[in-house]
């Protein structure tokens, strides 16, 4: 367990933010494509907004699964250190994003493959 940083006020902020995204979720509601509508336009149109709301439906969850991987680890005495390397993770880096798993280096070795 980490004593350079506030648990407490991490924890409070995942919470919340938790509750920002399941509100979100409610809140996107599916795009229906309506075959009375006529026009290849219109078409089209409701196409890319359905792809759009599915875009951020993803994006939602991945955030959401972050955040309650996040919660768990904090429950366990895991929480601010890399799930790969088990360095502890910068407390600059958790309070730009208290849900972050990974150091930046791991972080970026992660993105390049």
């Amino acid at each position: 367990m980490r004593n350079d940083i506030d648990m407490d006020d991490f924890k409070k902020r995942l919470e919340e933010r938790l509750k920002i995204i399941v509100d979100g979720q409610k809140a996107i509601a599916p795009v229906e494509l309506d075959p009375a509508r006529v026009g290849r336009i219109s078409r089209m149109d409701a196409i890319q907004q359905q792809a759009m709301t599915q875009a951020a439906r993803r994006i939602l969850e991945i955030e959401h699964q972050r955040i309650l991987k996040a919660l768990s680890r904090m429950k366990s005495g895991d929480y601010g250190y890399c799930m790969m390397c088990d360095e502890e993770i910068p407390a600059g880096r958790l309070q730009v994003d208290p849900s972050a798993l990974t150091c930046v280096t791991c972080a970026q070795a992660a993105e390049n493959q």
